[in-house]
């Protein structure tokens, strides 16, 4: 089960950090992005913030089990949260990517759950 659960933190670890460099990079199709979903470009430091501590999380809570499960919520609300976002602006294309992160976190819960 902990190999299952490696092998998901250090795959969601990798997207997020990925994600937060592309946001940092501000690229046009990023900015365009986030402007068609109403998101002021005065959180993109946030966001980028919440995704880096997020996949810090995630991979300290292979060592510390309460610290990934806290994460793993943590990511579950974000992602919700941007799935809600695509979906109010009607974006469904951009909303598939949010809801299979969010079943991944929730599958991060359940994982380091089941390993404390």
């Amino acid at each position: 089960m902990f190999v299952s659960l490696a092998v998901v933190t250090v795959f969601m670890s990798a997207v997020l950090l990925a994600s937060a460099g592309a946001k940092s990079a501000r690229t046009r199709h990023i900015t365009e992005q986030m402007s068609a979903l109403g998101i002021p470009q005065n959180m993109m430091a946030f966001l980028i913030g919440a995704q880096i501590a997020g996949a810090a999380g995630a991979i300290a809570g292979l060592w510390w089990g309460t610290l990934g499960v806290a994460a793993a919520i943590g990511l579950t609300l974000y992602f919700a949260g941007a799935a809600a976002f695509h979906l109010r602006v009607g974006d469904r294309k951009g909303a598939s990517p949010a809801v299979v992160l969010t079943m991944t976190s929730v599958a991060l819960i359940v994982l380091r759950a089941a390993t404390l």
